[in-house]
């Protein structure tokens, strides 16, 4: 098939799948065309079978915002005719979706077909989509879109609830590539070192830093374990919430013992040296990250929200907290940390997980046969 994929290029959830995505079928043979407006950051440029399109705005002094939603659409128009696209995957409804619905009806009118998928990530459902400004075109976009999948059972509900949706939601899970994410002992005992001693444990915390990542949580559990053993956290990501987590690991004595990364393209490399994954989100539609650190086996230590618990199984695979309760975390996390034979097979489990129920090798085949159910009523019913 020849795709074309539009997604934020940034370290965002959703921009993330999307390009892994893009890179697992172009390994199966398709031809991946990237419409955004920056190369998105896990693409090397490299890779066979992906192009990249670039939507460029005008920044005319008349707009006070750039209208990128309609130079994007006019590039998906442009692009879909120009390389015979069979179908448009958009990820992350606003305002994707309402651009491909636009690129679509300009086909329409020259006489072709283009059928678009909208993928529903989180908070472009939870959050800015319930924002009256654009609720009424997020549901009409999602409505008019020829296919729509969520990341998690928990999104699909909740965007039936919040738009009154009740057409097609496909629930196809986040994924991860087992082979790339997985743990190699002599990788973790070359690299390790740089971040803690032998006698060190090493907890990781993995996101874009926004307020719902609750980050200082992570570093109140830290600051928790590191006075109960010697310890050191990996804070890899950044965001608006950094200056406040530095602070408050200058505040409780424990800046030294955290290694404040920033964003890195790595994470493949620098999750498996972890012995916990400190994940204790507000919100989390699927929880991503978790799920690359449990590849890796490295069990999370998690909050149980939205689609949370269809990752993580409770005291099997890692262990699922209230909102805020960094005290019990931290508790669990230290007991966790001292009994050694627990730990173990907590992240075997956490292995076992992401290679029986999310490796690309599992999903990727679920969205190719969405594609085709997608195009072939499309072409049968324009």
């Amino acid at each position: 098939m020849k795709i074309g994929i539009t997604c934020y290029p940034t370290y965002g959830g959703s921009g993330v799948v999307a390009t892994e995505l893009g890179i697992e079928l172009a390994a199966r043979g398709h031809d991946i065309h990237f419409i955004t407006s920056s190369q998105p950051f896990r693409l090397t440029g490299r890779e066979s079978n992906i192009h990249f399109h670039e939507v460029s705005v005008s920044n005319y002094p008349l707009f006070e915002y750039p209208p990128y939603d309609l130079a994007l659409a006019t590039r998906m128009a442009e692009v879909a005719e120009f390389y015979s696209l069979d179908l448009l995957h958009v990820h992350y409804a606003i305002p994707h979706s309402v651009s491909a619905l636009l690129a679509r009806q300009m086909l329409v009118a020259r006489g072709r077909t283009l059928p678009f998928i909208t993928t529903l990530h989180g908070t472009d459902i939870t959050l800015v989509g319930l924002d009256r400004s654009y609720l009424p075109i997020t549901k009409f976009a999602i409505e008019q879109s020829d296919g729509v999948t969520s990341i998690s059972s928990y999104l699909r509900d909740r965007t039936r609830e919040a738009f009154n949706v009740s057409s097609e939601i496909e629930v196809i899970r986040n994924f991860v590539n087992c082979d790339v994410y997985s743990p190699d002992a002599a990788k973790i005992a070359a690299m390790r070192p740089r971040f803690a001693a032998s006698e060190e444990k090493l907890l990781a915390h993995l996101s874009n830093f926004r307020p719902v990542k609750r980050v200082t949580d992570v570093v109140e559990v830290f600051a928790r374990v590191s006075h109960a053993m010697p310890a050191r956290l990996m804070l890899i990501g950044d965001g608006p919430d950094r200056s406040a987590a530095e602070y408050l690991a200058h505040r409780l004595g424990v800046r030294d013992r955290i290694h404040f990364l920033g964003k890195q393209e790595n994470v493949n490399d620098l999750l498996p040296l972890a012995d916990l994954m400190i994940m204790p989100s507000e919100m989390e539609s699927f929880g991503l990250a978790a799920l690359e650190a449990m590849a890796c086996g490295v069990p999370a230590i998690a909050t149980r929200v939205g689609g949370v618990p269809e990752l993580i199984d409770d005291q099997i695979n890692g262990l699922l907290f209230p909102i805020g309760d960094v005290e019990a975390m931290a508790t669990a996390a230290i007991d966790l940390l001292h009994d050694e034979p627990r730990l173990s097979t907590m992240a075997a489990a956490a292995r076992k997980t992401a290679q029986d129920r999310f490796c690309a090798s599992r999903i990727i085949p679920l969205y190719e046969d969405y594609y085709q159910r997608v195009i072939d009523r499309t072409s049968t019913h324009p």
